[in-house]
């Protein structure tokens, strides 16, 4: 099996998320393998950029997942292994790259966000980093 260490975000702005819809038509977060010498934080914010013209920052992390898939071209089983960032965005400004296959992408309302998703580990992981996400936000607000 192929393991593959990859980083993600999750991009906030007031009370809506990015999400992004790929060419199986799946609602996902903005996510890829580490490359090189690039840290997680590093992959994830360049992704971010990348896949959706997302200008964000990192605020906290929001842990981790992992899922198994079947890969045609490699003829072998790859696990990727994902650390989540939570991130506010600068601006709700954003372009979503048709040239890597995605359909469709923006802010969308938290819990409307949530019903989209098309895997309920990444449901789960909006939800619980939604509620970090407020939390750091406020505590930001009043120090």
């Amino acid at each position: 099996m192929i393991v593959r260490n990859c980083s993600g975000g999750i991009v906030f702005y007031a009370n809506q998320v990015f999400l992004l819809k790929n060419e199986k038509d799946e609602w996902v977060l903005p996510k890829g393998k580490i490359r090189n010498e690039d840290s997680p934080t590093e992959t994830s914010l360049q992704r971010v950029k990348k896949e959706g013209g997302v200008d964000a920052e990192i605020l906290s992390s929001a842990g981790g997942s992992s899922y198994e898939f079947y890969s045609i071209s490699r003829k072998q089983p790859v696990c990727n292994q994902i650390s989540w960032y939570i991130m506010k965005a600068k601006n709700k400004t954003c372009q979503i790259n048709k040239e890597l296959g995605f359909k469709d992408g923006g802010f969308y309302p938290v819990d409307e966000a949530i019903e989209m998703i098309t895997y309920s580990q990444d449901k789960s992981l909006v939800s619980l980093s939604y509620k970090k996400y407020k939390d750091l936000v406020k505590n930001k607000v009043n120090a």
